[in-house]
């Protein structure tokens, strides 16, 4: 498919549509990265929550089944020690309460920030595409994965993050804009104001001298076509993926993003710690969507996970994060990803191609 107004980025990581679809931890995974790629695009995998053996199997099981650029996706975020979380559990006691449980006493893993095992996968498995979340690894990590070939892209919520990253040697920038659901990479303590993605994209592009990534609020043709003109070179899509077969959503996120609640998502740090755009659920009802008991990222989340898991079994997402941008109700449920992927394209290209005065 031809006709795209910079082709730079596409020639270079040898996709045919300037799409990429976003690594979304507990939704994308194998079959959907297979079927981006199937159709011209950016497969990526979720690796924060991977071992570095499971990583490696699940690049092997995409490479069986389709040839074409990969992205593996980690976070960079500082951990810390664990921190007192005596009034997050003061919070959840009456939650804890109703629903006869308690507080894990062995929680779940919690995602990891990327390090010398997880790059050493990396290098195992030479995939095109690098991308990291929250900042970047130490400069011997980064210099290891550069060294692989792989192209490197990081995320930025600022132009402040987009010129440190720049700086810094990636090849790429995503600019996500506020409308992006789940995690938001926000990671220099300097930043101000969240902003709009065409508001952000624009002034990114202009500020960088490397290809920008437009992601946050695109749900359809339009959005794509959009975010081109304003200079980007590629789109990331999450959200619209989520309405796919392929996507390993629950049956509940499913429906709730065919239904009114897709309209009204909202960012909170009840589900992990960090600012995350979503659907409401009675959690983020009854405690407000962003409470200062909420231990710091990725913290805040050990202490729903029996919670989580005694709704859940009775159908109920009331301890469960539903990620969601704000145009998640553009989404068309049911359609497989590879027919998604082409017919966005399609409808963005018939947009960006010269009209006769």
């Amino acid at each position: 498919m031809t006709g795209w107004p910079d082709p730079t980025l596409l020639a270079r990581v040898g996709m045919t549509v300037p799409i990429i679809q976003a690594p979304m931890a507990n939704a994308g995974g194998v079959a959907l990265a297979v079927a981006a790629i199937e159709a011209g695009a950016i497969g990526s995998l979720p690796c924060a929550m991977l071992s570095p053996e499971r990583m490696r199997d699940e690049v092997a099981a995409v490479r069986a089944r389709v040839s074409g650029p990969i992205n593996l996706n980690f976070f960079c975020h500082s951990p810390g020690p664990v921190p007192d979380d005596t009034a997050w559990l003061a919070r959840l006691a009456p939650y804890y309460a109703e629903y006869d449980t308690a507080p894990p006493a062995d929680p779940p893993p919690l995602r990891a920030p990327f390090d010398a095992a997880m790059c050493a996968a990396v290098e195992a498995a030479q995939p095109e595409i690098v991308s990291f979340h929250f900042g970047l690894p130490d400069a011997a990590l980064f210099d290891r994965v550069k060294a692989t070939g792989a192209l490197i892209i990081a995320s930025a919520t600022s132009l402040n993050g987009a010129r440190r990253l720049a700086a810094a040697g990636c090849d790429a920038i995503i600019a996500q804009g506020w409308e992006a659901g789940g995690h938001a990479s926000r990671w220099l303590t300097e930043e101000g104001d969240a902003m709009g993605l065409f508001a952000l994209l624009p002034q990114m592009v202009d500020a960088v001298k490397v290809p920008v990534i437009a992601a946050g609020g695109i749900g359809d043709g339009r959005g794509i076509a959009a975010a081109l003109t304003l200079g980007a070179s590629a789109v990331q899509l999450g959200t619209a993926y989520l309405h796919c077969p392929e996507s390993l959503i629950s049956p509940i996120h499913r429906a709730l993003l065919a239904s009114d609640a897709a309209e009204h998502s909202m960012v909170t740090n009840l589900f992990t710690g960090g600012m995350a755009r979503g659907m409401p659920n009675r959690l983020m009802r009854e405690i407000g969507p962003v409470s200062a008991d909420a231990p710091p990222f990725p913290h805040a989340s050990a202490a729903l996970a029996t919670l989580r898991h005694k709704a859940e079994a009775a159908g109920d997402p009331a301890f469960s994060p539903l990620w969601a941008g704000q145009a998640a109700a553009l989404g068309s449920s049911g359609e497989p990803a590879r027919l998604l992927t082409e017919r966005l394209a399609r409808e963005a290209l018939a947009l960006l191609a010269p009209r006769a005065v």
